[in-house]
């Protein structure tokens, strides 16, 4: 049942690191990366809300993952 939804989460952590380490690194590709962790972290959000009501770390995955699709967004649109 929660197969998808742990590998999701593992692949929006990777994307989640790599976008931060770019960001960091003011790496000319950062946007490009950012992009994609945003799409992930909803991905992966929408994902966790269908099991937020049961699991609690579920939810707290979700508020975490719109979080970031939020700030990955804000940082595309400032640079």
């Amino acid at each position: 049942m929660m197969v998808a939804c742990i590998r999701l989460d593992r692949d929006c952590s990777k994307v989640c690191y790599l976008a931060a380490s770019y960001m960091a690194g003011n790496s000319p590709f950062a946007k490009q990366v950012c992009d994609l962790c945003a799409q992930l972290c909803d991905a992966c959000a929408d994902e966790c809300e269908k099991h937020a009501a049961h699991m609690d770390h579920c939810r707290q995955c979700a508020e975490a993952c719109r979080q970031c699709a939020k700030v990955c967004r804000e940082f595309m649109a400032m640079n």
